[in-house]
């Protein structure tokens, strides 16, 4: 491929990859081949070598696996470290809508925010490594924005971005296992700090688990849900933040819940009509009890997250359950009750008492036929066996 950026140094990984974007014929054979896998790879070995077959083979498997981050994953280039570390592609795509104008992605991966903020922006996407800046040409060329996207490859560290607008995703995985602590990241949380302080704006992209509170005090910390899944928390800083200490975001419907954890207060109640499961962004945030003062719920307990009320609300922040019965969480009464009733499938949920779940589940005879939710959780000190049904 002669159009490569010249900022792209080609090394041995870039090699490779380039030889697998030139054989579409033997992904065509894998795509039409309806046999068992040993017999496929000695099939294609008698026209390609082992170490092709097997690029492709991973290839195929990994763009499988990228299907649940972006709608075009079969025909993008990934490795595996590059995937897991993605931005989903509708999350992206929220956080490109803050943007204007030219941006800086700063430890682009593969290109999944750079490919995002190319939809309204100029963008400049930087990695220290050939592969990764290879990747998001490549994956760029996909979704065809090449032409807002202008790949280098440099330490992002060197950079003078003084007055820029940024988006950075640190290396969470530097030494090859995965790490929570934003200290052990690369780059690490004194270069982030020195960024918020030269850039104009900008987003700092976290795990969701990662140690970020307290650390960002002037900020804006969103917590993003992507399909009842906690999936990032973003760091928005400078001219791109907006007010408010703490936002959680539930995607796809887009809904958003702002404010100040320590601002909100509900009461504590007995178990009502409904328990209502919230979704994991507003427990991240730590904004549950706002958004129980907003829909006018009571908590369950202190020390859990599980809300209760006698309405259902509008929110895409809770999943909502019908209580059918209440039993104190003892394993003999779960027997014989299930033993009885009309339940052939359940769920069975818990954040803060320890349950056996697979161990439990064996041991519940269910002869009915109807989907049934077990919630195990505390009730004003209590353990309890709350059974209920989904409620869509």
């Amino acid at each position: 491929m002669s159009n490569i950026p010249s900022h792209i140094p080609l090394n041995t990984q870039c090699s490779r990859l380039l030889d697998l974007v030139d054989q579409n014929q033997l992904f065509e054979r894998i795509a039409k081949f309806a046999g068992n896998e040993l017999k496929l790879q000695t099939e294609l070995r008698q026209d390609f070598s082992s170490e092709m077959v097997s690029s492709a083979l991973t290839q195929v498997d990994l763009r499988l696996r990228g299907a649940e981050k972006f709608t075009l994953a079969s025909q993008m280039w990934f490795d595996r470290r590059g995937l897991e570390q993605s931005t989903a592609e509708p999350i992206s795509h929220h956080k490109a809508q803050r943007f204007e104008g030219e941006v800086w992605d700063l430890c682009c991966g593969l290109g999944g925010d750079a490919i995002g903020l190319a939809g309204q922006c100029r963008v400049t996407a930087v990695d220290l490594n050939p592969a990764s800046c290879l990747q998001t040409w490549l994956n760029a060329g996909v979704y065809q924005c090449q032409d807002q996207i202008n790949v280098r490859c440099e330490d992002v560290t060197t950079l003078d971005l003084a007055g820029k607008l940024v988006h950075i995703d640190p290396d969470r995985r530097p030494q090859g296992n995965r790490v929570i602590r934003m200290e052990d990241a690369e780059p690490g949380l004194p270069f982030l700090k020195e960024l918020m302080q030269s850039a104009r704006g900008g987003a700092i992209k976290l795990s969701p688990a990662a140690n970020f509170i307290g650390k960002f005090p002037q900020a804006e910390i969103e917590l993003v849900s992507l399909n009842g899944e906690c999936k990032e928390a973003t760091i928005w800083f400078g001219e791109l933040a907006k007010p408010g200490n703490y936002r959680a975001t539930a995607l796809p419907s887009g809904e958003t819940l702002v404010g100040d954890p320590l601002m909100a207060y509900c009461d504590v109640s007995m178990l009502q009509r409904y328990i209502f499961d919230p979704d994991p962004a507003i427990v991240r945030s730590g904004l549950i009890e706002l958004l129980a003062e907003e829909k006018k719920l009571n908590r369950l307990d202190d020390s859990e997250e599980y809300l209760t009320g006698n309405h259902i609300p509008e929110t895409a922040f809770l999943r909502s359950f019908e209580v059918i019965d209440v039993l104190p969480y003892r394993e003999k009464e779960l027997r014989k009750y299930f033993r009885d009733a009309n339940f052939g499938q359940l769920e069975i949920k818990c954040r803060h008492i320890k349950v056996p779940i697979e161990s439990l589940r064996k041991k519940l005879q269910l002869h009915g036929d109807q989907p049934g939710v077990l919630i195990v959780a505390r009730e004003q000190g209590q353990s309890r066996a709350i059974i209920c049904q989904r409620v869509d």
